[in-house]
């Protein structure tokens, strides 16, 4: 995805440290047992856009005939992604915090609005999700995202709204 104008920024990009993506790594693959049920591996968070992969696998299958993902492991794991840049956006804000202070942050983060457009069957080895926060408020935090095959296709999108107060 490229880059948002809405997220242009003057300063210096944010580095995450290590204890901090540690942790949320921890949260969203361990903590969060859904996610780990989906296969939901992180590639990447950094706070402008985070990336995961799912591979393929038998109890993900909603189409038997085609060996095609299930279109709610898909908007789940969409959902999850919108979440996780979420959370890297607020741990972004928070720098000044320590990273274990940071982690704290996300009790109240919940899914208040989620749309899916499936664009393409979603029929391959291993997928690809990105997301990225449009804006983060005080309160809501709007997020697009983005599920991709193998080959870089893109499968279908999403956006999402989540409470974070």
């Amino acid at each position: 995805m490229p880059k948002s104008p809405h997220t242009a920024s003057t300063t210096a990009p944010v580095e995450f440290e290590p204890e901090f993506l540690q942790g949320l790594t921890r949260i969203f693959e361990e903590s969060i047992v859904f996610n780990k049920v989906l296969g939901l591996k992180i590639a990447s968070i950094k706070p402008e856009q985070v990336v995961a992969h799912i591979a393929m696998k038998p109890e993900l299958v909603g189409h038997y005939s085609f060996n095609r993902i299930h279109g709610g492991v898909i908007s789940a794991g969409l959902d999850a992604m919108g979440g996780l840049a979420v959370m890297a956006a607020i741990g972004a804000r928070h720098m000044d915090e320590a990273p274990l202070q940071r982690l704290h942050r996300f009790s109240k983060l919940g899914t208040i609005d989620l749309r899916i457009d499936y664009l393409r069957p979603g029929i391959g080895e291993s997928f690809e999700l990105r997301a990225e926060v449009m804006r983060l408020g005080s309160r809501v935090a709007s997020t697009r995202m983005e599920f991709l095959g193998a080959d870089g296709k893109l499968l279908s999108t999403g956006a999402g709204a989540y409470i974070v107060s």
